[in-house]
């Protein structure tokens, strides 16, 4: 039987071990802190083995893989001493990702913005009628939701730790808010290694799949030619001009259009009553990736309907006040033409 370690017993730790337990694994859990009261019961509950405040080095270097919560650092003792084991080490993510079967995931990252978008993809796809669950950084643990549930689609907030552990998994549309400098720490000081992390959420990507991502933000589309983008590319902007035959957005005069295939959706930004740019961008992508999803576009026809005053109200309750260097929300119209180099980059993959 083969023996999976799982480092770490906050919700990403004590959901793998669950998922891992209900695949038919040898599992044990190891906290070098203390477990959660409400962890330990979920744990207890399934039977699964677990320590808290340290670590027994030879029940988890007998592991075959291991599976490490991201806010343990590569840096840490026990995490060394699995590397030089030559043992696996995969993140929750990748576990989990192992047994969608045909379920379909929307991963979105970025350093600012994705707990607000991840929010509102969320909400706009339950209130939709999709059979949705919502995890990563936030809500359930993901692998936790895979042993238990049964969705069709996951919303899943995705950290660059949480991608640094991932190798095969797959996002089935995948949205990437913007890059700025963060947790440099952890990739030893150099912004190339975070920026690297970040572009993961394309790896594994196909033809079928979709990449959402912002056509203003300088450090996504000066990476976008090293990589093999093969995917349906959908970019948002209020600054830039973008074009892409997949679908894109684009805010000018307070409001902006969104558009993937022939499905569109229409959103004026001033009755969200939200300030601030970070917000429109925050409603752009989110529309780009439910668009994608196949969430049905009411507020194209019906600006005065019921569903859009309810997606307005959802964009005002989610205003977390994320900071934005820009100001205001008609930067649009003025904006500087990319357009050649985004057009030749998102045009050409359909």
């Amino acid at each position: 039987m083969k023996k999976i370690a799982v480092l770490g017993g906050g919700i990403s730790g004590y959901g793998s071990a669950i998922l891992a337990k209900k695949k038919g694994f040898d599992v044990f859990l190891s906290d070098m802190g203390k477990i959660a009261d409400r962890y330990k019961a979920k744990l207890d509950e399934w039977q699964v083995p677990y320590e808290e405040g340290g670590h027994t080095e030879e029940r988890i270097l007998a592991a075959h893989e291991v599976v490490k919560s991201p806010g343990i650092p590569e840096t840490a003792p026990i995490v060394r001493k699995i590397r030089a084991a030559g043992i696996p080490v995969i993140s929750e993510m990748e576990f989990a990702g192992r047994y969608l079967g045909r379920s379909k995931c929307i991963c979105i990252t970025g350093s600012n913005g994705k707990t607000t978008t991840t929010s509102l993809v969320y909400k706009i796809m339950r209130d939709a009628g999709m059979n949705a669950a919502l995890g990563g950084n936030i809500g359930e643990s993901f692998a936790y939701s895979v042993a238990t549930g049964d969705y069709d689609w996951y919303v899943l907030e995705l950290s660059s730790f949480q991608l640094d552990g991932m190798f095969r998994f797959r996002a089935h549309i995948g949205v990437l808010m913007n890059i700025t400098p963060d947790h440099l720490d952890r990739y030893g000081h150099c912004f190339q290694n975070y920026v690297d992390s970040k572009m993961r959420i394309t790896q594994n990507q196909n033809s079928r799949d979709y990449f959402v991502y912002s056509g203003d933000d300088e450090v996504i589309w000066q990476q976008l030619p090293r990589y093999d983008l093969r995917m349906k590319q959908l970019p948002f902007a209020a600054k830039n001009a973008v074009a892409s035959g997949a679908g894109d957005a684009f805010l000018c005069d307070g409001k902006f259009t969104a558009a993937v295939g022939k499905a569109s959706v229409e959103i004026d930004t001033a009755k969200m009553q939200l300030k601030g740019l970070h917000n429109a961008y925050n409603a752009m992508a989110a529309a780009l990736a439910t668009l994608a999803a196949g969430v049905a576009p009411v507020m194209a026809h019906q600006p005065d309907s019921a569903e859009s005053r309810g997606l307005y109200a959802l964009l005002r309750r989610h205003h977390a006040g994320e900071g934005d260097k820009a100001d205001g929300l008609q930067a649009g119209c003025g904006r500087t033409d990319r357009g050649d180099f985004l057009r030749g980059r998102t045009g050409g993959h359909e």
